[in-house]
């Protein structure tokens, strides 16, 4: 029996995020469906490049627990059925992808004060 190889892969980036994927041990042995579930709830909060840009141009720092309030919003706004939200957290905000468990964008308190997002279906605070 041929066994399939799964890699969680992530963007390089030593400040956010410091999970690990699920062993190739514990995958070998589940059934593909369990697998593809397993993989899909686990996948951590991808930055693309503008965010990380914005993250470091607005030096925004953000820990495990906040990455993990994110994720929590990002699933949040998928059973409601959001593609594109906003993410109010504390004094942060962030537009995110829902179904590519992406942000796109950051910003500070100060850099909210008058500003408009567009191309969003829907806005969660965590």
């Amino acid at each position: 029996m041929n066994k399939i190889w799964i890699q969680n892969t992530r963007p390089i980036n030593p400040s956010v995020g410091n999970t690990k994927p699920p062993s190739y041990e514990a995958v070998e042995k589940k059934p593909f469906a369990q697998v593809l579930d397993t993989i899909i709830n686990h996948q951590d909060v991808k930055f693309s490049k503008h965010a990380l840009q914005r993250l470091e141009a607005r030096n925004i720092h953000l820990d495990n627990h906040e990455i993990d309030r994110i994720h929590d919003g990002l699933k949040k706004a998928s059973q409601k059925g959001i593609r594109e939200t906003l993410i109010l957290m504390d004094n942060k905000a962030f537009v995110a992808s829902v179904h590519n468990k992406t942000i796109i964008t950051a910003a500070l308190d100060e850099q909210l004060k008058e500003s408009v997002f567009t191309n969003i279906d829907g806005a969660v605070i965590v």
